[in-house]
């Protein structure tokens, strides 16, 4: 389900790293939509059960304010998800890095993932409509933007609402 409202943007909290204190230079949610949404591959980071992290590329969608990707059931991926469904998910571009904290469930529902289905085939020229592994839709928390050469003045938190 798409949000209708623009997220909360405002600084994040960095000490030492010199952030202007302003909105002045935040960056536009559109900016962040945009490399969310161009990026082949993303990084995506679970909890495995003892605690320690696990990161991993994986292929995916930015649709409609929610990550959308595909793992295999018995992955580590798939079996931390289903014990703890916080993740973070990154852009592969860390020069001008989108981080996105949120939650991830997998879908059944049919008209859910159609669109889905249709996005996938047009990104990845690849038809994953009769795929037997479980889709993902990770629900976005926070959000974060990092432009490197402008770093101080636009580093950008993006506040989702329930």
């Amino acid at each position: 389900m798409a949000r209708k409202k623009l997220p909360k943007a405002t600084r994040p909290d960095m000490p030492g790293y010199g952030l202007s204190k302003n909105k002045k230079g935040l960056l536009p949610w559109k900016w962040a939509e945009d490399r969310l949404k161009k990026s082949r591959q993303y990084w995506i980071a679970t909890t495995r059960p003892d605690g320690a992290p696990h990161v991993m590329p994986v292929w995916g969608l930015w649709l409609n304010d929610e990550f959308w990707f595909s793992t295999g059931k018995t992955s580590r991926k798939a079996r931390n998800l289903a014990q703890n469904p916080r993740c973070v998910i990154c852009s592969s571009d860390s020069e001008e890095a989108v981080i996105v904290e949120g939650l991830a469930k997998v879908v059944h529902d049919p008209a859910q993932l159609r669109p889905v289905y249709s996005a996938y085939k047009k990104k990845y020229k690849m038809d994953i409509s009769g795929m037997e592994e479980p889709l993902f839709r990770a629900l976005p928390r926070t959000v974060f933007g990092l432009f490197e050469k402008k770093f101080a003045a636009t580093a950008t938190r993006w506040t989702f609402a329930d």
